[in-house]
């Protein structure tokens, strides 16, 4: 079966730019590569994303074309460097936007991202992976994605300035590892949830 996965990638350098997570990202994609799953990333800070929290702000508004893309993947990454101890400001706009998938259904009455497998991706040379971790995961299970274990991969140096991800973090032997975990796990309930889809029973949304 065919299987697509999505890396929205919530660093704050356009495309033109060197972005740490996005490389830790690709190590990801990499293995799911191997594993037959068609990847793709996108910046949302190349799109001009307007602020709300409806799935359409109006003209202009770039969103839309984003989350129909988010909606068609089976395998959800968001990827965020840290700021300030926390997930960046892009990552947290995605999901005031995401917000308005509240108010959708899927063909079931499921809000539209059931049976779609979530995992998270963090790089940063200061404290805040855990916490990074811990607010998309939970934003991801509340919005309908389903959360395997050891879906979550990062890196982080010494605190303040130091070097990145793609000058030391690529040696980490954890970082490998919880890599290799991540798109193991993530691949695996993508292929459960593709084969058998979360049933409608005992659905409580309204």
């Amino acid at each position: 079966m065919e299987l697509k996965a999505l890396a929205l990638n919530c660093t704050l350098k356009k495309s033109r730019e060197i972005s740490n997570t996005e490389a830790l990202i690709k190590n990801v994609f990499s293995i799911l590569e191997e594993k037959g799953v068609d990847c793709a990333t996108l910046r949302p800070v190349d799109y001009n994303i307007l602020p709300g929290v409806t799935s359409d702000e109006g003209e202009g508004d770039e969103w839309p074309g984003i989350l129909e893309k988010v909606k068609a993947a089976d395998i959800l990454i968001v990827g965020t460097p840290i700021w300030f101890g926390h997930r960046s400001s892009v990552a947290s706009q995605v999901f005031e936007r995401l917000d308005g998938t509240y108010n959708e259904r899927n063909e079931v009455g499921q809000y539209p991202l059931y049976n779609t497998v979530a995992g998270v991706v963090v790089t940063g040379n200061e404290d805040g992976a855990h916490d990074c971790g811990e607010s998309i995961c939970f934003n991801l299970m509340h919005l309908g994605c389903t959360i395997p274990p050891n879906v979550d991969t990062y890196w982080v140096g010494e605190a303040g300035p130091g070097p990145s991800y793609l000058e030391l973090g690529k040696d980490s032997e954890y970082t490998k590892r919880t890599t290799k975990w991540s798109a193991h796990n993530l691949w695996h309930f993508a292929k459960l949830l593709k084969e058998r889809p979360i049933p409608a029973e005992g659905n409580i949304l309204l």
